[in-house]
């Protein structure tokens, strides 16, 4: 059966909080009745957008990961209060207005933080995926409708494409060991839960430091690829999707004409930009061919 998911790339998301914005817009001062009462001005986040910094200069990055509801296939908030909570067959959960009321035990039942008490309505509230316009024909929730980047996307999909998605590691879903299943994937999780080692390689001309280009990077662990890559013009390179590790791993730098240069890195427990650049050096054999190439490509511009 095709059901309602959110799709949400981490790589896309700028942190710019249109979500939240349309969000606010469509819910603060707005009573839709049998999905939500009116959401209040300050103090609610149905999306929330944390954010993750990785890395030390001169490689690092920052992403925002949007959160709402996870409108979970066995919700824990429907278990909690069964005669409250609702779980439509397009896979949307609700939280109902009305038999909700006074039932503040609901905002500690969600294992994702996203529910929270409305003091004025004496009731639990969270994000209804804008169900009351899905309902009327849109296709879809205002805060996809309003995202620039298109770093969220609501999809009407069959359980077993998810499924195959999930398993090929296309898509991810955050904290699955919670067992609530959630309808929410993400794209790129690993730019919030993951790590990365980063760095340039350089060699050194008869004249000058040079960044390396096209240069094999590979990082193994106990003999084991872990991750491979290869260096740009600038000679920087970025493995990434890296797990915490207090094992040593090693770094193998290759590149034609170049001796084989190895790093031993003691462990990992954060992302790690290499510090100062790691230099390797030419074959003895190539060096005197290698400077007669750069000279004679220097002497053909005159």
């Amino acid at each position: 059966m095709n059901s309602w998911a959110f799709i949400i790339d981490v790589a896309k998301c700028e942190g710019c909080n249109n979500c939240f914005m349309a969000c606010k817009d469509e819910h603060v001062g707005n009573d839709w009745p049998k999905y939500t009462g009116p959401q209040p001005l300050h103090g609610h986040r149905w999306m929330r957008l944390p954010k993750h910094e990785r890395g030390q200069f001169p490689i690092v990055d920052v992403s925002y990961r949007p959160t709402p509801c996870m409108h979970c296939e066995q919700p824990a908030c429907a278990q909690a209060a069964p005669d409250a909570v609702i779980r439509r067959k397009d896979g949307l959960v609700l939280i109902d207005p009305v038999a909700a009321r006074g039932r503040k035990e609901l905002v500690s039942a969600c294992p994702y933080g996203a529910i929270t008490w409305n003091e004025e309505l004496q009731s639990p509230q969270k994000c209804t995926f804008c169900a009351h316009l899905l309902d009327s024909g849109w296709t879809q929730p205002r805060c996809a409708q309003a995202c620039a980047t298109g770093a969220l996307r609501a999809v009407r999909v069959d359980d077993a494409e998810i499924s195959a998605k999930l398993s090929s590691g296309e898509l991810r879903q955050l904290h699955p060991e919670l067992g609530t299943r959630p309808r929410v994937y993400y794209v790129n999780l690993d730019r919030f839960d993951k790590l990365f080692l980063a760095g340039t390689i350089v060699w050194n001309s008869e004249e000058s430091e040079e960044c390396l280009e096209g240069a094999q990077v590979r990082l193994y662990q106990e003999g084991r690829l872990l991750a491979e890559t290869e260096t740009d013009n600038y000679g920087d390179f970025k493995l990434d999707g890296l797990d915490r590790s207090e094992r040593p791993l090693e770094l193998r730098i290759e590149a034609p004409g170049f001796a084989e240069k190895r790093v031993v890195i003691s462990g990992l427990s954060q992302s790690v930009t290499l510090a100062p650049a790691l230099h390797v050096s030419l074959i003895p054999a190539l060096c005197t061919e290698r400077f007669a190439a750069e000279q004679e490509l220097a002497h053909s511009y005159f």
